[in-house]
């Protein structure tokens, strides 16, 4: 929907491209040359999204930026893009640290600056910009980030997905952002000939209608967008571009959830999902490698400004013997493990050899029964009380 855009620009020609861009959109624009009138304007008009330009007159742009963050009130939020110079990665967690919900560099794509700003809009509740929820009419954005190597991340993933669409009736489509080496082809027995993100990507002006065209269906009633076959064919997603957050923005207006299996690296793609997603879930094992790297995730967090309530850890293989315990754990970490996952290896490493989700065949078991508690708690859903009896006897079976 058409909204009020305060765009922040000294030098006259990006004034003039982001006005002219921003206003074929429909959105009425608000031109100012300097940061000191850009915060007179927010102050007088209240405007839904900020567009400003790093070689702004004036204060530096961080000032606005300080001042819109410090003088927001209540669930009123502005949405910001910063555009600057600087293409790097560094440059980006800089502009994002300072409070804005976005960077470009320059030059600047029309057609990309629309879509950040549509994509921001949505995620901030239309055209008011006042909310922090996306539209009731939109999916939730879940991304799925391992501590390290080997926790059991795309396990958790793929069978999560599963009990939301076979057990709770939601529509779910999971992406493997794992670009260059995927592995949800192995878990889900799908071969190198599936049609895969690049198939999207490198088509001209894809939209919903055709992603649900390229989607993979598989058996369980999940649709699958894969990573490429081969590691070099990733180059083909563009970072620059944003390929991904596109992706997830056209996905999330089909499907009740888009569940993005993240790759490790902290990347311009996962900084695009950090942005985007409605929760970030980190799971964790209790072993000491794996406790400092969530120590040090959650301080590039912390620093990026994802707000606290948006991460949660989940514990795999919670009561496997390591010599640490969860409550160690969450003393370690200063927060509580919100979900613990029960040890049950031959499942999960038969699953994955079979290629059959465990959710699948084995949907009565103590790892599948977990996963399921862990959807329901998503969803909001209130999971069935346990008595003593049955607790013990659902640790049992995971040993």
């Amino acid at each position: 929907m058409p909204a009020r855009v305060l765009v922040v620009a000294a030098k006259p020609t990006i004034q003039s491209l982001l006005g002219k861009t921003l206003g074929a959109d429909g959105h009425e624009i608000l031109p100012v040359k300097n940061v000191s009138e850009g915060i007179a304007r927010w102050s007088a008009d209240s405007p839904d999204l900020i567009v400003i330009d790093d070689d702004a007159a004036g204060k530096p742009t961080l000032g606005l930026i300080a001042h819109v963050r410090k003088a927001e009130a209540g669930d009123r939020h502005t949405p910001i893009i910063q555009i600057g110079a600087d293409s790097t990665v560094d440059a980006k967690i800089a502009a994002l640290r300072s409070g804005a919900d976005d960077y470009l560099a320059r030059p600047v794509h029309p057609q990309e600056l629309s879509a950040r700003v549509r994509g921001l809009l949505a995620r901030f509740g239309g055209d008011t910009g006042r909310s922090h929820s996306p539209k009731e009419s939109e999916g939730r954005v879940h991304g799925y980030y391992g501590a390290k190597g080997g926790v059991g991340t795309t396990t958790i993933a793929i069978n999560t997905a599963i009990a939301l669409h076979r057990e709770l009736g939601k529509s779910v489509v999971l992406i493997d952002g794992n670009l260059q080496f995927g592995d949800h082809r192995v878990f889900l027995d799908l071969g190198p000939s599936q049609r895969s993100i690049i198939d999207v990507v490198t088509t001209s002006g894809f939209d919903v209608d055709l992603l649900r065209k390229m989607v993979v269906r598989h058996d369980s009633g999940v649709d699958h967008l894969l990573a490429p076959a081969t590691p070099e064919s990733a180059e083909l997603v563009s970072a620059e571009q944003h390929h991904l957050l596109h992706l997830i923005e056209q996905l999330r207006t089909a499907y009740d959830y888009v569940l993005v299996d993240m790759d490790k690296r902290l990347d311009d793609h996962v900084l695009d999902v950090i942005g985007v997603a409605d929760r970030l879930i980190v799971v964790v094992t209790a072993d000491l490698a794996c406790i400092k790297n969530v120590r040090l995730l959650m301080a590039t967090m912390a620093q990026l400004g994802v707000p606290e309530e948006r991460l949660m850890l989940v514990m795999n293989r919670a009561n496997a013997y390591t010599g640490i315990g969860t409550k160690s754990v969450e003393n370690v970490l200063r927060r509580p493990i919100e979900q613990q996952i029960v040890n049950d290896y031959r499942s999960a490493i038969s699953a994955l050899n079979s290629g059959t989700p465990f959710m699948l065949n084995r949907p009565d078991s103590a790892l599948s029964r977990a996963v399921l508690e862990f959807a329901r708690r998503l969803t909001g859903q209130q999971p069935a009380m346990r008595s003593e009896a049955n607790r013990l006897q659902l640790a049992a079976a995971a040993r």
